[in-house]
């Protein structure tokens, strides 16, 4: 059984404390947090723009720490959670690692690249996993277009086109603060960013063009350019005035033998699937896959599956790896600095 400390209980910390019970082979062990009124279990005040609202959780068997360094010296627990705001990431990644823990950190890696590099180099020092929470490629739809361009069936990629649009989140503090959040960058597009480096590895340079709020993009689209005859891939991102449309996520990739089509989005509060995922042959067929349930926490729970047998087997997961997190940030601030310079920019 991996033990598990989770720190930060925020709503990813809960997403996350939700997902451990649905599986077996590792258990929350451990929370550290400073808000006494969580960390007594009072997680009504909790809350996010998917899945379940924050309840009273009965946290019996679960030790509690204010403090990191108290959890980190717990000799029960195997791995640490961290659920922190992405600027005390690299902080609290760095000291767990030394501790002797293996670590699941949420995405993004880190707010700034040198941070992210301090990670890895601190992960290989210490002989343990690093293993970062870019949940995309576990959710179905588009674990089904990972597999159709990885699984070599319909041929090379040979293109896509990705999109991920908010309503600006006025819930969130700080969304557009580029030491705390990141803005839509950092904090939503890095999804597509670490799945196009994931799909169609490091391209040479990118060619931004958006529309600055202070020091971050609020709207932007992306050409990434590789090497000839490399795909053709594109992405589109940014947070909007209009509140109607909290959410959205879409695809269309190109491979030699298919197309894959995808298009969700929540207008007011209800799930509209504009597009199923739906597969185009070269032979002019139609098909719409069987993907399973639709809950975003058993997407959470795979990618936590995957953690636990990465580290039980000591090999990192090549969805989890630090090192392909670190690149899809080295990438969003690639593109900042293009949209900021007016051209394109070598990653």
């Amino acid at each position: 059984m991996l033990n598990v400390g989770i720190t930060g209980l925020g709503f990813m910390g809960m997403i996350h404390y939700l997902a451990y019970e649905k599986l077996g082979g590792a258990r929350v062990k451990a929370v550290c947090e400073t808000d006494p009124v969580r960390l007594a279990g009072d997680w009504r005040s909790i809350k996010g723009n998917f899945g379940p609202q924050g309840k009273v959780m009965k946290l019996e068997g679960v030790s509690r720490y204010a403090v990191l360094d108290e959890l980190l010296a717990d000799p029960s627990i195997d791995l640490v959670d961290v659920c922190l705001p992405p600027a005390q990431h690299a902080d609290a990644v760095i000291a767990a690692l030394k501790a002797g823990k293996h670590v699941f950190c949420e995405k993004p890696i880190s707010l700034f690249p040198n941070d992210a590099e301090r990670m890895v180099r601190a992960a290989r020092k210490a002989k343990r996993l690093l293993l970062i929470g870019h949940v995309l490629p576990f959710f179905p739809e588009y674990r089904f277009a990972y597999r159709a361009i990885t699984g070599g069936k319909y041929g090379k990629l040979i293109g896509g086109h990705f999109k991920r649009m908010i309503s600006d989140p006025l819930w969130m503090s700080h969304f557009y603060d580029p030491n705390v959040c990141g803005g839509p960058m950092i904090d939503l597009h890095i999804h597509d960013a670490h799945f196009i480096r994931l799909v169609c590895g490091m391209p040479n340079a990118v060619h931004t063009v958006g529309r600055m709020r202070g020091e971050v993009l609020d709207l932007f689209s992306t050409q990434f350019l590789f090497d000839e005859p490399g795909p053709i891939v594109t992405a589109a991102c940014g947070a909007l005035p209009q509140q109607g449309r909290p959410f959205t996520h879409a695809y269309e990739i190109y491979l030699e033998g298919a197309t894959l089509l995808f298009d969700f989005a929540t207008i007011g509060k209800e799930p509209r699937l504009a597009m199923p995922v739906t597969l185009l042959t070269s032979n002019g067929r139609v098909m719409l896959p069987k993907l399973g349930g639709s809950d975003p926490v058993d997407a959470f729970a795979d990618e936590l599956r995957e953690v636990v047998r990465s580290v039980h087997s000591g090999v990192t997961s090549p969805l989890l790896d630090g090192e392909l997190a670190r690149d899809a940030l080295i990438l969003a601030h690639r593109q900042t600095q293009s949209a900021e310079r007016g051209r394109v920019v070598k990653v």
